[in-house]
């Protein structure tokens, strides 16, 4: 077929019409030079891969454009087919569909790409240095044309960006399917996969990016509060009614995910100092009131920690630098450091991650570009040193944890082979605890609690103000401390100023609890109360991914390598007709290390979401917690066993017989084994 006949053959498409090249704003952050590893024919390849999506008429003045993307920048992202106008979460209302669902998209979308949430927004990279909403402008522009033409019998197929078509389905059906970034076994590694997206045939959705759930650092600040309250009770001595006041926490990364620390400890009511190199991050958080003060000189920064926590008043201090010089004058000068961790982006240290020692956050820049195996080279050694102060500070009588963002991994891989726990490989885990095995793991996902979140789709902070009065109804702060802390935390969510683009909320509930709040919402928008509302959650839960450094670190019968669970989740949710579905690969800690699912829910007021709700909700959360009680995790079976009592004749769930430790150590004492030390 020639190209004016397949023109012919579709329907929904972009327009023969060369769009006008914008003009880029000062002072808005762009992505570094990606590193571009393709030879000739596979530069060939990605320039004819991304004229694919634009008339041919179009093609001969493209062509160069394209590849001048591609050589420059390391991807090809179609610069030309940006929305002239600001992008933002616009109310609902304002956007044109034929479902409520089409137009609840659009603005999640476009609320991933508001300048005030995306980390790099001409480059489509929400968070976490590399996460995208999709992979270039013309994906854009296609999907908002799809989801325009979406009725409430059509699929939307995503993958990895790229909007494959709408397909004839039915109305309990999902609205969307997403996947992001999944390889075949052998090519699931970074390598191949940055081959891929510079082609254009793959994306790295992140977790919440890919699947348009990101509600800015909000969507992370709850969980950083209950690591860092649990960590106090847990290391400090804070009683469980307590906060941190007069206690220190130290940690480093402003970005999209880690711009939530500060606000967590302020929540908490502690001290703390959060290193970033990068100044227009901090200017980022600083003028969002997400941190309070910005200091330039360690020495002044541990002075002021020091004076603020002895008055036992709270404040975040964004310390403009790099975390391993702050933590040399630490150890050089005998500071004690109560609380520590880090959340740079270490799944991605040699893509602009993680900065070396001893240069700006511009050298950085330009070195990633211009030198790359020299900056590899200076990560590494960094890194390394990292730990090194780690250790001493450790020894000194620091809690340190890891914070989910593959840190000890990065510092593994750099060559410091001690920091794992053979001394090997990290097939036994690692020196220091995953926040997950010490902390979130049993005080919360063995329970089921997770960050579960919502949008209010009108836009208006007056239905967000009643979605809180709402759920803080359908809790009982008197059953566990948990729910002490999250009937606390929803209490107190306006006043601590949480929003930033449109109006979302996070609240850490378990099952029965998500379940509840999510009939309550669809009551009210039924009533008129409230508009539509956008129901999710961070991937980052209970059920949602396969993580050995991260969400699975604390299940301990050796499945915590398998992503069964994540793909049960997607798949029964899909079952259950939520509106979007989405299973990525590498969310938080890099390609080929997780496999992450997640949902997104559009509440119409209507008796259908009802009975969807009722099914999907707790299987959501249910998947995660059978899974790690079947791994033996012990609050895991007791929140099983009194689910199957409470679910009696709607769920059956497995439960294991546990064997006894004397008995196998008696049954196995002659065995002889040759140790093999697997090498990954």
């Amino acid at each position: 077929m020639n190209n004016a006949e397949i023109g012919k053959a579709m329907e929904i498409k972009l327009d023969p019409v060369l769009p006008e090249y914008p003009t880029f704003k000062e002072g808005v952050r762009r992505a570094p030079k990606r590193e571009l590893t393709l030879n000739k024919r596979e530069i060939k390849l990605a320039v004819a891969n991304a004229l694919r999506y634009v008339p041919e008429e179009l093609h001969e003045q493209l062509a160069p454009e394209f590849l001048d993307e591609l050589l420059t920048r390391g991807r090809i992202y179609g610069y030309r087919f940006m929305p002239k106008d600001r992008i933002y979460g616009r109310p609902i209302d304002e956007y044109k569909g034929k479902c409520v669902e089409g137009k609840a998209f659009q603005v999640m979308i476009d609320n991933n790409l508001d300048h005030e949430v995306a980390l790099y927004p001409y480059e489509l990279v929400t968070y976490g240095e590399t996460g995208q909403v999709c992979q270039n402008w013309m994906q854009y522009q296609l999907i908002k044309r799809y989801l325009e033409e979406l009725t409430d019998e059509h699929t939307l197929v995503m993958m990895s960006g790229h909007p494959m078509g709408l397909f004839k389905s039915h109305k309990t059906s999902p609205r969307v399917i997403v996947t992001n970034g999944l390889m075949v076994g052998m090519f699931d590694n970074p390598e191949d996969w940055a081959k891929a997206t510079a082609m254009g045939v793959s994306s790295y959705g992140q977790m919440t990016a890919g699947g348009w759930m990101y509600i800015g650092p909000q969507g992370i600040v709850h969980g950083t509060f209950n690591t860092i309250l649990n960590a106090g009770r847990k290391f400090l001595g804070v009683p469980q009614d307590g906060d941190l006041s007069g206690h220190l926490f130290v940690t480093s990364g402003l970005g999209g995910m880690s711009g939530a620390q500060p606000k967590a400890i302020e929540i908490a009511r502690g001290v703390g100092i959060v290193a970033e190199v990068d100044a227009s991050r901090i200017e980022t958080r600083h003028s969002q009131g997400w941190v309070g003060l910005v200091i330039e000189d360690a020495a002044e920064a541990f002075r002021v920690a020091e004076e603020y926590m002895e008055k036992k008043e709270t404040v975040s201090i964004a310390y403009h630098g790099n975390i391993v010089d702050l933590l040399q004058y630490a150890v050089d000068n005998n500071i004690k450091i109560e609380l520590l961790s880090d959340q740079t982006s270490c799944h991605v240290p040699y893509d602009g991650g993680y900065c070396p020692q001893g240069l700006t956050f511009e050298e950085r820049t330009e070195m990633l570009a211009n030198d790359k195996e020299k900056f590899c080279e200076l990560v590494d050694q960094t890194l390394v040193k990292h730990y090194h102060l780690i250790k001493t500070l450790v020894e000194r009588g620091s809690y340190f944890f890891d914070y989910g963002n593959s840190f000890m991994r990065a510092v593994f891989d750099a060559g410091a082979k001690d920091i794992a726990k053979n001394g090997v490989d990290t097939s036994e885990g690692f020196v220091f605890p995953s926040y997950v095995e010490d902390i979130l793991g049993p005080e919360l996902f063995d329970y089921g609690y997770g960050p579960f979140r919502w949008c209010c789709l009108s836009g208006k902070p007056e239905d967000l103000r009643a979605t809180d009065h709402a759920a803080m109804e359908v809790i009982d702060p008197n059953r566990r401390s948990q729910d002490r802390d999250n009937y606390i935390w929803i209490r107190d969510a306006e006043k601590n100023k949480l929003v930033v683009g449109t109006q979302c909320r996070i609240l850490y509930q378990d099952a029965l609890g998500r379940r509840d709040i999510a009939l309550k919402f669809n009551e009210m928008v039924r009533n008129g109360e409230i508009g539509p509302v956008m129901l999710g959650r961070d991937h980052h839960d209970t059920g949602g991914t396969d993580s050995p450094y991260r969400e699975t670190s604390n299940i301990y019968d050796g499945s915590n390598i398998t992503a069964d669970m994540a793909v049960h989740c997607y798949a029964g949710n899909a079952a259950r007709g939520m509106s979007l579905v989405a299973l990525h690969n590498g969310g938080g800690v890099g390609i080929s290390k997780s496999i992450n699912g997640g949902f997104g829910m559009v509440l119409d007021g209507s008796e259908r979401v009802d009975e969807i709700l009722k099914a999907a909700i707790p299987w959501d959360t249910m998947i995660g917690v059978s899974r790690r009680s079947w791994g033996r995790c012990e609050h895991s079976i007791e929140t099983v066993a009194e689910y199957n009592k409470i679910r009696e004749g709607q769920d059956y769930i497995t439960m294991p017989y546990l064997a006894d430790d004397d008995m196998i150590e008696r049954v196995c004492k002659d065995v002889v084994v040759e140790e093999h030390h697997a090498h990954h």
